[in-house]
C-alpha cells in the first residue's frame, strides 16, 4: 500500500479499510474472516458477483462482509450510493443495497433507483431528511472509499479484499469459496499458491 495514500487527511490503514465506523457491514460481525466489497450500482459484474458473494457469506456463516460504495461508473452511481448510505441511518442500508443491486443493467435511471429505494420498506420522509442532514458525512465516506480503492490498487469494479487477498474481478460462487479457503489458510500460517496478499 503506498505510504502517501491518504483519506480525510489521515493515512489509509488496514483499520480504516476494515473497521470504518461509518461503513455498513453484514454477515457475521464476529466472523473469523472479513471480505471487503467495492461496488457500483451501475456495474452488471458487481450485481452478478453480489449474488454469489451473499450466498457464500450466508452458507459459510463465519464471514464478516464490509460494503464499500464506490460510485465511479455513471452519473447515477452517486445517486444509488447516497440513497443506500442515507438508508443506513434508519437501519435499512442492506434492504436498499439489495434493491439497487437487483436492478439489471448499466446506466440505471435515477427514477428507477429512487423507486427501488421506495419499495425497500423504509420511511421516505426520514430518508430525504437523512440525505440532507448527513450529506457531508456521506460524501466524506464515499471519498474515503475512493481513496482506499486507489491505495490498494483496484482498477475498476468489482473489487474485493478477501482476508489478505485482493481480487479485482467478478467471481462465481465457487471462486469465492476457493479464495475464502486460501485466505483462511493464510491467516492460519499455511502457504497457498493462488492470489497476491495486499494487507
Amino acid at each position: 500500500m503506498p505510504a502517501a495514500a491518504r483519506a480525510d487527511d489521515k493515512a489509509i490503514t488496514p483499520d480504516m479499510i476494515l473497521n470504518d465506523p461509518e461503513t455498513p457491514t453484514g454477515g457475521n460481525s464476529n466472523g473469523d474472516l472479513t471480505i471487503v466489497d467495492f461496488f457500483d450500482y451501475n456495474c452488471p459484474y458487481c450485481k452478478a458477483a453480489a449474488k454469489s458473494l451473499e450466498k457464500v457469506v450466508k452458507d459459510d456463516g463465519n464471514i464478516r462482509l464490509v460494503y464499500k460504495d464506490w460510485p465511479i461508473l455513471h452519473p447515477t452511481s452517486i445517486v444509488g450510493a447516497r440513497l443506500a448510505l442515507a438508508a443506513k441511518y434508519q437501519g435499512r442500508y442492506l434492504a436498499v443495497h439489495h434493491a439497487l443491486m437487483d436492478i439489471p443493467g448499466y446506466g440505471v435511471a435515477q427514477e428507477k433507483m429512487i423507486e427501488a429505494a421506495r419499495n425497500a420498506g423504509l420511511d421516505e420522509a426520514r430518508l430525504e431528511s437523512d440525505m440532507a442532514a448527513h450529506a457531508d458525512d456521506i460524501s466524506r465516506l464515499i471519498q474515503r472509499n475512493v481513496s482506499i480503492a486507489a491505495a490498494i490498487g483496484l482498477r475498476g469494479t468489482p473489487g474485493f479484499l478477501v482476508g489478505a487477498y485482493l481480487v479485482n474481478q467478478a467471481l462465481s460462487e465457487q471462486g469465492f469459496v476457493r479464495v475464502v479457503a486460501d485466505a483462511r489458510a493464510r491467516q492460519n500460517g499455511q502457504v497457498t499458491s493462488r492470489g497476491k496478499p495486499t494487507l
